[in-house]
């Protein structure tokens, strides 16, 4: 006849362990959410701006007017920003354009606004400055007149909120079907193998030990792109 004894008072306390441990494994991963966030922010912020800048390449006339002339889907060319902030409801992401430095051809002054007004599809009204006429390049022809000249959409008719809904694009359909998996980051949230691996230390050292491991799981959920 075999008999087993079974110490009570030791398989009490590594259970309590292990149930704390547990618990401050999720304590330990809120406390890291904030520094998660901001990773996971930087990441994005980075593909979101490579996203725009590979749209732009293939869809010049639409994406044109977010970049220095002739320089469109040059990421050193950008005339917008992309800045994310972190907060108790989570990640938040916005966008503001520059001033562009640069001139067109047959132009001696850059274009004020260029990348908001052509983005709105505002009418813009070009007069003369330094003189009383005002001269043009039309369809390779050159023109002189003393009215002022109006330009109902200076932009193309491609560019109206087209920066807009390429930003719109990549959260919508890109973030959620391609960016989250191809990143790693899916594969890593629903893999906690760290939690496993620390469970010895766990039944030892409980709360403590959860703490610490879910904190450095969750903050070194990085976006590997």
């Amino acid at each position: 006849m075999i008999t087993v004894r079974l110490n009570q008072t030791n398989l009490v306390r590594d259970l309590n362990n292990i149930v704390e441990y547990s618990v401050g494994f999720l304590e330990g991963i809120q406390k890291g959410k904030r520094l998660f966030l901001s990773n996971l922010g930087e990441g994005v912020k980075k593909a979101l701006e490579s996203f725009i800048d590979s749209s732009a390449r293939s869809n010049q006339q639409a994406l044109h007017h977010v970049y220095e002339w002739y320089r469109t889907g040059s990421p050193d060319a950008r005339l917008f920003d992309i800045k994310y902030t972190v907060s108790n409801e989570g990640l938040s992401f916005y966008s503001s354009f520059k001033q562009s430095s640069s001139v067109k051809q047959g132009s001696s002054v850059p274009f004020y606004n260029k990348a908001k007004i052509m983005e709105e599809g505002s009418p813009v009204t070009i007069t003369p400055k330094r003189s009383s006429v005002l001269v043009f390049e039309d369809n390779g022809e050159t023109v002189f007149t003393k009215k002022p000249i109006r330009v109902n959409n200076p932009g193309g008719p491609g560019t109206k909120n087209s920066f807009k809904n390429t930003v719109d694009l990549f959260f919508n359909r890109y973030f959620t079907q391609a960016f989250i998996r191809s990143s790693g980051l899916y594969d890593y949230l629903n893999n906690p193998s760290v939690y496993k691996k620390n469970l010895q230390k766990g039944r030892s050292m409980g709360k403590s030990a959860g703490i610490s491991t879910g904190y450095a799981w969750i903050v070194n959920a990085k976006v590997n792109k």
